[in-house]
């Protein structure tokens, strides 16, 4: 039997290290020493900077590699490289997440799922960063820090905060949809493998003939749906789902999903029922179907759960050519916050760590800042000695490409630069029909669940919220009610 070879330990420089066990001290029960102790000291000052901030939202995850296969041509709607052929596959990586909680939180709160999707295509990188709800709690940006203060840990007790939680739905009637999937029986996902995931923004779609489509994305569990009550959640280990995930994996048992769009014309949104960019909204499937695209298969666990899951970045601005926003407020703000927690989080040059580089040429003139290298991939070439400014006259430096162009959108009507309250637009019909497709049961398990939050609410709280639900469904409003008396 071949003699196993040897492994030096080394500290961060390379320098081998006699002695990983003992301290250099001044006799055997004497302090430590300067001389000597260089590896521990080492140890422990890299040790004090393990950790990064944490997010805000979205802080409990966990995440897979994995692939798309392309199942229908999309060219007509896009010209992005990905969707064109049949049978062409693309590496992904996938972070699912809580959204509330902090990592000290429960895998099965009730609480929606992030469900974000690193496509790494060959024109860069695109990231669908969703939900696994087809809405939100909110359609404007600037009542987000207010939303998620009033769903985090009360400020003096640090202990969860029902009665905060109502306070801000019931000052927030545009809430109440999301309100009423969250509280239903679909509220708890079993595990990541039985759930759906959605873009829930509409985003938009443009061709080679610079024609735009709204769109939106849909991600159907091959698996099934599953779901927890919570009192079977309350006896659920709090890393349940995490195991789940990477034990199916190990397994071979690879969790897939049926990827779905919705399109509709320029010329139908601007005449449609509702607003296609509230994103407090559904498009309803009777008026634009699903369409089935492609596959997602996970096949990969991480192998370093920090640098692959902590440190993945996800953003609506990290964009293909054929694929781009719309006028959805909440969409166009998280451009701006995603990017920028990114940089304060992980740092300026967090696109350069493995699991969030692209896997196509990066050429451009961003330099410096902390962690940045001179990788050696001959196509990632912004960290060298070449010219560092644009425009310049060297030859082979990186140039714009006006071929990429997205087509223009016209601003509709005469449109005023001011603030809209937009609190008193429709908030209760979807919730409304959402409410009667519910069976028996299921009405039971929302209006049940509601109630044990909101008997923590002060009366006037309460007597908003059942108002709320009355307005989406008069029996909706009168069991919840009866439930709080």
């Amino acid at each position: 039997m071949s003699e196993q070879k040897k492994c030096p330990l080394t500290t961060s420089t390379g320098m081998s290290v006699a002695d990983d066990q003992n301290s250099t001290t001044a006799g055997e029960q004497g302090p430590l020493t300067f001389m000597g102790n260089v590896h521990l000291f080492e140890k422990l000052a890299h040790f004090n900077r393990e950790r990064i901030p944490e997010r805000v939202v979205h802080a409990r995850g966990t995440g897979a590699y994995g692939e798309f296969v392309l199942t229908k041509d999309l060219s007509e709607y896009t010209c992005a490289d990905f969707l064109q052929k049949v049978g062409t596959k693309t590496s992904l990586f996938i972070r699912f997440s809580t959204v509330g909680g902090g990592q000290d939180s429960s895998d099965y709160a009730r609480d929606p799922r992030g469900f974000a999707v690193k496509f790494y295509t060959k024109e860069g990188n695109w990231d669908m960063v969703g939900n696994n709800t087809p809405v939100f709690f909110l359609r404007d940006p600037i009542k987000f820090p207010d939303f998620i203060h009033s769903q985090k840990k009360n400020p003096r007790t640090n202990l969860p905060d029902a009665a905060a939680i109502y306070e801000f739905w019931a000052n927030s009637p545009q809430s109440l949809h999301q309100v009423s999937i969250l509280m239903s029986d679909r509220g708890i996902p079993y595990s990541y493998r039985h759930m759906h995931g959605f873009s829930s923004h509409t985003l938009s779609f443009w061709n080679a003939n610079k024609e735009r489509f709204w769109v939106k994305w849909h991600f159907k569990t091959n698996q099934g749906i599953r779901t927890v009550t919570n009192a079977e959640a309350a006896q659920l280990p709090a890393n349940g789902v995490q195991h789940d995930l990477v034990d199916s994996i190990d397994k071979g048992d690879f969790p897939s999903w049926t990827v779905q769009l919705q399109i509709m014309t320029q010329a139908q949104a601007k005449d449609y029922k509702i607003n296609p960019f509230d994103l407090t909204k559904i498009w309803p499937h009777a008026d634009f179907p699903v369409m089935d695209i492609g596959q997602m298969t996970l096949n990969k666990n991480v192998e370093n759960y920090f640098s692959e899951v902590e440190q993945a970045t996800f953003s609506p601005g990290h964009l293909v050519p054929g694929i781009s926003i719309s006028p959805d407020k909440m969409l166009q703000a998280r451009i701006l916050a995603y990017g920028d927690a990114h940089r304060y989080r992980v740092g300026a040059n967090a696109d350069q760590l493995p699991v969030n580089t692209a896997r196509c040429p990066v050429q451009h003139y961003q330099r410096d800042g902390h962690m940045a290298g001179m990788t050696q991939a001959a196509d990632h070439t912004n960290q060298t000695s070449k010219v560092n400014f644009y425009p310049n006259e060297q030859a082979g430096s990186p140039q714009p490409d006006p071929a990429v162009a997205e087509p223009p959108l016209p601003i509709l009507g005469e449109a005023w630069i001011q603030t809209y309250d937009t609190q008193d637009q429709d908030n209760f019909s979807q919730a409304g029909d959402l409410y009667r497709l519910m069976s028996e049961d299921q009405k039971n398990q929302l209006v049940n669940n509601i109630a044990e939050g909101l008997k923590h609410a002060t009366k006037a709280v309460q007597d908003k919220m059942v108002a709320q639900f009355t307005a989406a469904d008069a029996d909706y409003g009168k069991r919840v009610a009866r439930l709080l008396k």
